[in-house]
């Protein structure tokens, strides 16, 4: 409307590409004209006729009476296309030339006005000397610089003229032989040149750096594509003839060996293995950060028997998959718990046996005298599980009656699922508590006058013996395996203690029912052991008090070495199988374990154990027992590393002689036989540490748990001087760490809490699979730690030696 010259066209790809005038490129928003010469349209119509886009405006190019018709970009769209055609002469002129304007003009003079206004009113004017007005600054200059206070030493050498220019010559001569020929110049301080700084201020000023850059980018516009294509199909007859070539068949006679060893190092190896993968240790050799954490898997906790209860042992079954027990005690400070022999509770005492498979129901439980602190299965048969009470009571139980339910855990929680989803009536609640756990009484209970005084803070099972021949050779005594514990109390003694696992001859039928109506058993606890209730004696007692070193600290925790104790019994003490027992008397009085008088050592056995205290020592201990004798009398040796109660000595399942130590807040790594003290000594953390354990599986990682609820998970590998990784895990303090192996791939971690609750986590590929030199290179870093320590050992020496010294002169 207004411009009848004006007709707007559409041109497509094809016809840009033909007239030169593609968009961004040829033709842009500032140069937006192209001249196209009429023969050049008049062509594109008879070639492309209706298709090309001249064609709408076909008359208008046939009737222009120039020679080159103009084309003009509308990149805005102003004339509703991209292009429009320019009909006339005059508005082709008007395009190409546009006349000024008057205000343009006008503008053009107000310019060049202005410019020479601007010269005339600014003229130069050269700068004018002023005199220099002193403000102080001079003053501050003064006091700043540095002079020479001190007078220079001149010094004048000379030489002889004729010497001037003469060869020199350099002989080797003694100092001895020749008087005054060697002087020492030792070094001294001299006042001329003890020179006082004075105090200045100085500032300083810094500002970054301004950097100014660009870049440039070029820019492409999205353009619309498509592609259309359809498969290539051969006739009937040129399958034939390409199947009958001989092309095809000299193709196939050259690959066949190739394709024929390929395949059978298919069949042989796997092709889509990962070498890089097999290759690396760990995800930390390719460069990424290894993924360390500790999964949940599974949470216990009972709301009888563990509500407002602190969990004080917990233990994995050696050879069943997925049951741990649980022992819990009231929660009390250290101090009630001490004194604890003369206090009675109305709660029940138990250890609680659960599974995987039934988060809800404990598979057993074990009745207990007293709440039981420490408790361990025997290594040899998972049957018998010996206990410590608070009380100071050694408990023992036989659950070897119950071995099939717990074996049979899974089964049992699969058929209560069945069961419960059958039954239309009944309620969920009553489908749960349902099913009760049975509950198994304690076979063997310790004398109370020859127990422990105090708490049975640990207990360890110890290996069998072997017997000494009378003609002085070593035999294994398969007549009567001998299975052992050691127990210690904070009343300053440690308990070995002897169980014979023979079953003892035939009694007379009097002292059978005499032994009925004293003990009045339940039929299902077995009578493994039901000789030793009530009169069970401790084989050897070690009193800590009586040693070299008086201390009234009692021992918490007790580490030995692979302890193989072999003893024989002497000619004149009958052996406990063959006593026989009166009829009148109680079977109790004459059926105890024999006396350590009666007991003798063979050579060559190593008897030294590490003790933690409760008041945070480290004492190391070495005894032998003597002949006629009660007890033995320990040589101990201590150290005071930690600042409040030892609540972890444990060896490294890796290296017998390293021993781990936790107590208030820090941790020691100790190495028996170096007694200048710790090899590596944690510094002191913000919170108290709790519990801790060793890993079964890399050497040089173990678990330590906080009061805070955190698992600090050491690598010495990694990290010495704080924990390479830490996962909180509970709201309250962690009182227990237990680690598990159930299969090659599977580890297990059991953290307890103050709450009650038993959490299963399961550990991470990376902290529980060992690289392929991890035991030489923590071996490797414990004996460089060894040497360091003895070389500061014997610096220390001569530095006291030096001092010594000094003092006398």
């Amino acid at each position: 409307i207004g411009h009848p010259e004006i007709f707007p066209l559409v041109f497509t790809t094809k016809t840009q590409e033909i007239f030169h005038c593609r968009v961004d490129e040829e033709v842009t928003e500032e140069n937006s004209f192209k001249l196209i010469k009429k023969e050049d349209i008049i062509q594109d119509l008879k070639t492309r006729a209706a298709i090309s886009d001249f064609h709408p405006v076909k008359k208008v190019v046939l009737e222009y009476p120039g020679e080159e018709l103009l084309v003009v970009f509308d990149a805005k769209f102003q004339y509703g296309q991209n292009f429009y055609l320019v009909a006339s002469e005059e508005a082709k002129d008007n395009f190409l030339k546009p006349p000024e304007t008057t205000e343009e003009k006008e503008e053009e003079k107000e310019d060049e006005e202005n410019r020479e206004a601007t010269l005339e009113v600014h003229p130069y004017k050269p700068p004018v000397h002023k005199p220099w007005v002193s403000l102080g600054s001079e003053k501050e200059v003064e006091e700043e610089s540095v002079r020479e206070t001190v007078t220079k030493i001149k010094y004048m050498i000379s030489r002889v003229r004729r010497k001037f220019g003469a060869p020199i010559t350099f002989t080797d001569r003694n100092a001895s032989h020749v008087k005054d020929s060697y002087v020492e110049c030792t070094s001294y301080q001299d006042k001329t040149f003890s020179i006082k700084m004075l105090e200045k201020d100085v500032g300083v000023q810094m500002i970054p750096k301004i950097r100014e850059a660009s870049t440039q980018t070029k820019w492409t516009y999205p353009k619309n594509a498509a592609t259309q294509y359809f498969p290539r199909q051969l006739s009937n007859e040129e399958k034939e003839d390409s199947l009958l070539s001989e092309k095809l068949k000299e193709f196939l006679t050259s690959v066949h060996l190739r394709m024929e060893i390929a395949l059978q190092q298919n069949e042989i190896m796997n092709a889509f293995f990962d070498d890089w993968k097999a290759l690396a240790e760990d995800e930390s050799s390719s460069g990424g950060k290894p993924d360390v954490y500790l999964k949940a898997y599974q949470s216990f906790t009972d709301l009888q028997y563990l509500k407002d209860r602190t969990i004080s042992c917990v233990c994995w079954h050696p050879t069943i998959y997925g049951i741990i027990a649980v022992s819990a005690r009231e929660q009390l400070s250290y101090e009630e718990q001490v004194n604890l022999s003369d206090k009675s509770f109305l709660q029940q005492s138990v250890i609680l046996f659960w599974s995987f498979f039934d988060p809800i129901h404990p598979q057993l439980m074990l009745e207990c005298p007293e709440d039981v602190y420490c408790f361990q299965f025997n290594p040899s048969d998972p049957n018998i599980i010996a206990g410590g009470c608070l009380n100071g009571q050694v408990v023992l139980w036989d659950i070897s009656q119950h071995e099939e339910k717990l074996q049979n855990a899974k089964t049992a929680a699969d058929g209560m699922k069945m069961t419960a989803v059958n039954m239309v009536n009944a309620s969920i609640l009553n489908i749960l508590y349902s099913t009760e756990s049975p509950l198994v009484r304690y076979c063997t209970v310790s004398s109370m006058q020859y127990s422990h005084k105090k708490t049975v803070t640990d207990i360890h099972w110890l290996p069998g013996y072997s017997e000494e021949h009378q003609m002085g050779a070593t035999f294994e005594n398969r007549a009567e395996v001998c299975m052992q514990l050691v127990t210690c109390s904070p009343d300053c003694s440690i308990l070995f203690w002897d169980i014979p696992t023979t079953k003892l001859p035939e009694q007379p039928s009097s002292v059978k029912v005499k032994e009925e109506e004293i003990f009045n058993m339940p039929p299902d606890v077995p009578d493994t052991l039901k000789h030793l209730d009530l009169c069970w004696k401790p084989l050897i007692k070690i009193n800590l008090s009586e040693s070299d070193i008086n201390s009234e600290d009692g021992p918490i925790r007790i580490s030995l070495r692979e302890l193989h104790y072999h003893y024989k019994t002497s000619e004149k003490v009958q052996s406990l199988n063959t006593l026989e027992v009166p009829a009148k008397d109680s079977p109790y009085t004459d059926m105890s374990a024999p006396s350590s008088k009666n007991l003798k050592v063979l050579e060559n056995i190593s008897t030294a154990f590490f003790v933690g205290t409760e008041d945070g020592e480290i004492v190391y201990s070495d005894w032998k027992m003597e002949i006629d004798s009660d007890s033995a009398k320990p040589h101990t040796q201590k150290y005071t590393i930690h600042t409040e109660t030892i609540n972890t000595l444990q060896r490294s399942p890796f290296f017998k002689d390293i021993i781990l130590s936790i107590g208030g807040q820090n941790f020691a790594i100790w190495k028996e036989g170096v007694t200048n003290g710790p090899i590596l000594q944690s510094s002191s953390s913000a919170g108290r540490y709790t519990a801790g354990q060793w890993s079964l599986t890399r050497p040089g990682v173990f678990f330590i748990g906080r009061d805070d609820g955190n698992i600090d998970i050491w690598d010495l590998l990694k990290k010495t001087h704080e924990p390479s990784h830490f996962q909180n895990i509970s709201e309250s303090l962690i009182t227990f760490i237990s680690p598990c192996v159930a299969s090659p791939k599977q580890h297990f971690l059991a953290v307890s809490d103050d709450l009650g609750v038993v959490h299963v986590l399961e550990i991470c590929q990376t902290l529980s699979h060992a690289s392929r030199n991890e035991h030489a290179n923590v071996l490797d870093y414990f004996e460089r730690e060894v040497k360091y320590l003895k070389y500061c050992e014997q610096e220390f020496q001569e530095y006291q030696e030096f001092q010594a010294k000094t003092e006398l002169k």
